[in-house]
């Protein structure tokens, strides 16, 4: 998946905003939280971090094209960083950054939830 690909994806989310920061990082958030981040890595390469379950996150961890997320797995979050992105795991990228919007999303209180407009199963 290129970042194109990536930043039309994330933007079908209802309430998602999107905002460059961090040198050029893509940052999607829903409710001011992030779920997913896109970036350049040092080999010039597209990676793409999304927040994950606990059971997610230590599957991942063991599984090829896949890394705790720089900085942010370093802190103790649950965020895993796909670094593999030649098309094999798009499917798989697509279902962890829905994931990580559901997981982002529902830790929003009720009354933010109402406000952004999400109807969404916990």
């Amino acid at each position: 998946m290129d970042m194109h690909a990536f930043n039309r994806f994330c933007a079908t989310y209802t309430a998602a905003t999107h905002v460059q920061q961090w040198g050029a990082s893509q940052v999607w958030k829903v409710g001011g939280k992030v779920f997913a981040i896109g970036a350049m890595s040092k080999s010039g390469e597209p990676a793409y971090s999304f927040k994950t379950s606990d059971l997610n996150y230590h599957f991942l961890c063991q599984q090829a094209g896949y890394i705790p997320a720089p900085y942010l797995a370093s802190r103790g979050l649950k965020w895993i960083q796909q670094i593999a992105t030649n098309g094999e795991l798009d499917d798989d990228l697509n279902y962890y950054l829905s994931e990580s919007y559901r997981i982002v999303a529902t830790s929003l209180s009720l009354k933010k939830q109402r406000e952004l407009g999400l109807v969404l199963k916990s």
